[in-house]
């Protein structure tokens, strides 16, 4: 008998790999993929590149609002006004030490509160979220309170203090007059410590604590710890803090214009450039200014991705 023969099922379509014609190009998949960010995208061009672009394009220009019929194209003229005009030259330095001044202090003020967060005691959460405090204030609410409540020559707290110790006839200096930059600088400082403070806690909470706990037993100090082993790791922090807080200082309008109105030779230059679009109506000039601003905010933004993408290269390492 013989049995029947049975031919070879052919292979389904479900079980089959597909082909590679079904399947969508490497384009369309990126495309595909990318599809939801495009809302965000076009929306940060429109908010963002197209201002810059129009104000690229102004800088171009001899316009004065207030002869708009003489508008005429000027190519780097402004750049070179710019360049050359002694009261710009004097807003770049006090804006180099405003940022300097700001920064570096923010910076150990924010480590030496960073090291007193790092150890347990007693009410630690309730210190953070006071310290943390200044940083959430809006800047210029944050000026308001030094210019009124602080520096006031009348009734603010410093007089006030210096009334109460001093005794019936105790010095009552007009601070803002006295130390103009000054006050603009412990405004700044007092707001911005507590965000040095937070990236430095969070680099002193990364430490590796078998090498700490070794140093120990090996009977390193208290000081050859921070200074060989703390100080060594907060290195990335510490630039990332400098960095981010030059790029904030370098554009800071909102202390200037409320503490000391740019007078007194704390005119920095985003202040300058307000002063000359505004009250000179000189567009094509203001425009120019603003251009080098931006570019030189890009050139420490650009140090600042460098230091950020070296921290996530080395914690990957770790």
């Amino acid at each position: 008998m013989t049995t029947p023969t049975v031919a070879p099922a052919e292979p389904s379509a479900a079980s089959s790999p597909a082909a590679p014609a079904s399947r969508p190009p490497g384009k369309v998949r990126a495309w595909v993929t990318r599809a939801p960010l495009l809302p965000a995208l076009i929306f940060l061009i429109v908010v963002t590149q197209l201002p810059f672009a129009a104000t690229l394009v102004v800088s171009f220009f001899d316009w004065n609002a207030l002869y708009p019929e003489a508008r005429t194209f000027g190519g780097l003229a402004n750049y070179q006004e710019v360049l050359g005009d002694a009261q710009l030259r004097d807003s770049v330095l006090t804006t180099i030490l405003l940022t300097v001044v700001v920064v570096l202090v923010s910076l150990v003020l924010g480590l030496l509160l960073a090291l007193l967060l790092d150890r347990r005691f007693p009410g630690r959460g309730l210190v953070r979220t006071l310290l943390i405090a200044p940083f959430l204030l809006v800047p210029v609410a944050a000026a308001l309170l030094w210019k009124h409540v602080l520096f006031n020559p009348e009734y603010g707290l410093l007089n006030g203090l210096l009334t109460w110790v001093g005794g019936d006839k105790p010095p009552q200096p007009d601070w803002i007059a006295s130390m103009p930059l000054g006050a603009v600088e412990i405004a700044l400082i007092w707001q911005w410590t507590p965000f040095m403070m937070l990236i430095l806690l969070a680099g002193l909470q990364s430490r590796p604590a078998d090498a700490i706990e070794a140093a120990r037993i090996d009977g390193a100090g208290a000081w050859q710890i921070f200074r060989y082993l703390t100080l060594p790791h907060l290195r990335r922090y510490l630039e990332l803090g400098a960095l981010l807080g030059s790029i904030y200082i370098v554009q800071n309008f909102d202390a200037v214009f409320t503490i000391t109105s740019g007078g007194l030779g704390t005119a920095n230059l985003p202040y300058t450039i307000y002063q000359t679009f505004y009250q000179g109506h000189e567009y094509g000039l203001a425009s120019a200014a603003g251009v080098l601003v931006v570019i030189g905010s890009l050139v420490i933004a650009t140090l600042v991705l460098r230091v950020v993408s070296s921290l996530f290269r080395e914690e990957v390492r770790a």
